[in-house]
């Protein structure tokens, strides 16, 4: 059954929360809360989010932005983006994007920024940690405004895996090419997912039934509607023959995600082929495992009284956010060890939260994560996650908190929790929390 739990052998545990933690929680308001009450108060100086919307997510050299280099998928996210949230850019004092795969990111960053009408006295900064590239984005940002750094900053994530597929990673060290974990940190993402399910004993099946539940969920969600009003649609071109680059090109319209399998059924996933056959027991497929996708998301942040200066919605306050790392080899288990240091950090426990957001980078790990936390799976990925929407590395950990803040927002209330979480490359995890 879906909701079987399995014990959780995890090789590395949670650092309890020391002097320095407990010094942080000193620093401001926003950064560390002591409970639940505590948490759903209201201040001047929590850090809270204005703005928070994304592109559709399409297919990697097949969808909408196929044909879109990651400069121009950024500059319209930027420009789009600002001119639907109602904040003067000349008020940004700071854009930080998260990215993995561009060769030059700041300088893309910057450019397209310049090109989106930003002044020139507005700074950028590129940064990455793969996976969690994006949920890093909105922590600097955060804590720049919370120590009065800057008012206003833009947190982004994006990636343009058509134009940026994933580089191998190579390294020169003999000491590291001698050092297992080291080499393990190289290896292929679908290797990891393989070797979790043989260290876990996730079957094919759990895994395709977790996969099936996205793809059904996010079925329904687009039909439903839900997506659209956090889709920044935007126009872009394709090459009529995509063999020829030389090829005349065709204007397309990116306003919904590309990859759900709609009408998905067991038997459907059940003959999908092994990804990765060369890896473990082949035990993931196209259709239980993330997508390669291109897409991107940005949320706008600044202190609470000056969202009221402005008169702005707030849709949320960002409280906590923790990154861990553990074993390489199964870089899946990242959440297991991320959400109770972040949920340790907010003072809240894991039943205080209404949503959860975790990136569903392969059906192995969703299936660990869940069950090992013994999560409520009608509170998890509700309108279906990465393996039906797909995974734009950089900008997964922005996308999840524009996901799942909508669906909060539907849901209507203030003191709604929204936890997100995701494994990382090379054997991490991050987790935020985010209250309405």
């Amino acid at each position: 059954m879906l909701l079987n739990r399995f014990a959780a052998r995890t090789t590395t545990t949670a650092t309890p929360l020391g002097n320095s933690a407990a010094r942080a929680r000193n620093l401001s308001s926003s950064s560390v809360l002591r409970d639940l009450a505590a948490l759903r108060q209201n201040k001047p100086d929590d850090v809270v989010i204005t703005y928070a919307k994304r592109t559709a997510l399409t297919r990697a050299k097949k969808g909408a932005f196929r044909d879109t280099s990651s400069d121009s998928l950024l500059y319209e996210l930027l420009k789009r983006g600002m001119e639907e949230s109602g904040v003067d850019k000349k008020i940004v004092g700071d854009i930080i994007a998260g990215t993995c795969h561009p060769p030059s990111p700041a300088y893309e960053l910057r450019a397209s920024s310049l090109a989106a009408g930003f002044p020139e006295t507005t700074p950028v900064q590129a940064i990455n940690r793969l996976c969690s590239s994006g949920l890093m984005a909105i922590r600097h940002i955060s804590d720049s405004v919370a120590r009065g750094d800057l008012e206003v900053g833009v947190a982004v994530g994006y990636e343009s895996m058509s134009s940026h597929p994933r580089p191998t990673p190579h390294f020169g060290s003999q000491a590291v090419q001698s050092h297992a974990p080291s080499v393990d940190c190289a290896k292929p993402m679908g290797w990891t997912s393989e070797m979790l399910a043989l260290e876990y004993s996730i079957s094919r099946e759990k895994q395709d039934e977790y996969g099936l539940l996205s793809h059904n969920r996010a079925s329904a969600a687009q039909q439903a509607g839900k997506f659209d009003g956090e889709i920044i649609k935007v126009s872009t071109s394709v090459l009529v023959d995509p063999k020829d680059p030389n090829s005349e090109r065709t204007n397309v319209l990116a306003d919904k995600d590309d990859g759900i399998r709609h009408g998905q059924t067991l038997e459907k996933m059940r003959a999908g082929k092994p990804a990765f056959k060369d890896y473990g027991d082949a035990r993931s497929t196209g259709a239980n495992s993330s997508q390669v996708t291109d897409g991107g998301a940005m949320v706008i942040m600044m202190p609470r009284w000056k969202a009221d200066e402005l008169g702005l919605e707030v849709l949320a306050k960002h409280v906590a956010t923790s990154f861990v790392g553990v074993a390489p080899r199964v870089m899946g288990i990242g959440p297991v060890v991320a959400i109770p240091k972040a949920l340790e950090r907010a003072g809240i426990k894991q039943d205080d939260v209404d949503l959860w957001e975790i990136n569903e980078a392969f059906g192995s790990m969703y299936a660990y994560c869940v069950e090992t936390l013994g999560l409520d799976i009608e509170k998890v990925n509700v309108n279906g996650g990465a393996i039906a929407l797909g995974h734009p590395l950089g900008c997964t950990g922005v996308r999840q908190v524009v996901t799942g803040l909508a669906e909060l927002k539907r849901r209507g209330g203030e003191g709604q929790v929204l936890c997100t979480s995701m494994c990382v490359g090379a054997g991490m995890g991050a987790a935020g929390i985010f209250v309405t």
